[in-house]
C-alpha cells in the first residue's frame, strides 16, 4: 500500500490539475451559456448564430451600398472573410472586461479562478465565430455565391492567429479592467475606430505605400490579409507578417498573464 505521505510524481499532479482545469472551464462554459441565451427558443444555437447574423446584416449592407473594397473579389466574399474576422478578435476582450464582478461567488470555490472565467468566455467567442465563420463559408458555397478557399490550412492558421491575438488582448484588458473602470469605457470607442483599420473592409494592396506602412504597425490586419491569401490565392496580392503578428501576440499574452496572476492574488470573492 503506497505511503500517503510520498509526494505524488510530478506527471501525475500536473495530468490531475489539467482534468480539474479541463472540467472547471467546461463547466463555467455551460454556465455562461444558460446564463446568456438561456433554455428557450434556440437557446445555445444562439452562440453562432448571433455573429452570423451580424455577419449577414454587414454583407447585405456592403452589398446594397454596392461598398468599395479595392479589388475585383465578390462583396459577399469580401464581407464573409473581413467581417468574420472581426468578430473573432473584438468581442473576447467585450466579453472578458468587467467579467470576474459576476462571478465574485464563483471564486469561493477552491478550483475556480479568474482565469478560468477569462478562458471560459474567450473559448465561447472562438467557438461562436468559428461555427458562423464556417456555416456561412458552406452556405454561400452551396447557393454557388461563393467559391471554396484555395488553401485550408492557410486559413486555419490565420484564424488561430486572429484568436490567439483576441485571446491575449482579452486577458490583458479583462484583467486591466478589474483595476481601472476606465479600460471598459475606453475599449468600446476604440474597438470601432480599429474596426476600419483592421483590413477586414479593404486590402492592404489597395492602399497608398504611406498607408499600407502605417495598417501594416496593427497586428490583425496581418491575420486578415493572411486569411484572404488563403481563401483567395493568386485573385489578390497579400502583405503580412506572421512572425511580427506572433511577436505582438507574445507580448501581449505575457503581459496578459501577469495581470492576471496579479489580480488572483487581490480580488475578494462575495
Amino acid at each position: 500500500m503506497p505511503d500517503s505521505s510520498t509526494p505524488e510524481p510530478q506527471g501525475a499532479t500536473l495530468r490531475q490539475a489539467w482534468i480539474i482545469q479541463r472540467r472547471v472551464i467546461g463547466a463555467l462554459m455551460l454556465r455562461e451559456i444558460l446564463t446568456r441565451y438561456g433554455r428557450h427558443n434556440i437557446g445555445f444555437l444562439w452562440l453562432f448564430a448571433e455573429p452570423m447574423l451580424f455577419t449577414l446584416g454587414v454583407t447585405a449592407l456592403w452589398t446594397a451600398t454596392k461598398s468599395v473594397h479595392g479589388s475585383n473579389l465578390p462583396i459577399v466574399a469580401f464581407a464573409v472573410t473581413g467581417y468574420s474576422s472581426v468578430l473573432l478578435w473584438r468581442n473576447m476582450p467585450a466579453r472578458c472586461i468587467g467579467a470576474i464582478a459576476p462571478n465574485l461567488s464563483l471564486l469561493y470555490h477552491r478550483n475556480v479562478r479568474p482565469i478560468d472565467i477569462y478562458l471560459s468566455r474567450v473559448l465561447l467567442e472562438a467557438a461562436g465565430a468559428t461555427m458562423s465563420f464556417v456555416f456561412l463559408v458552406l452556405f454561400f458555397n452551396f447557393i454557388g455565391w461563393l467559391a471554396m478557399p484555395e488553401d485550408a490550412l492557410q486559413i486555419a492558421g490565420a484564424w488561430l492567429m486572429l484568436a490567439w491575438f483576441g485571446a491575449s488582448a482579452a486577458l490583458l484588458l479583462g484583467a486591466l479592467s478589474e483595476v481601472s473602470e476606465t479600460v471598459e469605457k475606453l475599449w468600446h470607442p476604440a474597438s470601432y475606430i480599429l474596426f476600419p483599420l483592421s483590413g477586414a473592409a479593404f486590402l492592404v494592396d489597395s492602399l497608398p505605400k504611406a498607408a499600407q506602412d502605417v495598417v501594416l504597425t496593427l497586428p490583425m490586419v496581418h491575420g486578415v490579409e493572411m486569411l484572404r491569401e488563403g481563401y483567395f490565392g493568386s485573385q489578390i496580392v497579400a502583405h503580412y507578417d506572421t512572425a511580427y503578428m506572433a511577436l505582438i501576440n507574445t507580448v501581449l499574452t505575457i503581459l496578459g498573464l501577469a495581470q492576471v496572476s496579479k489580480i488572483s492574488r487581490t480580488v475578494v470573492p462575495e
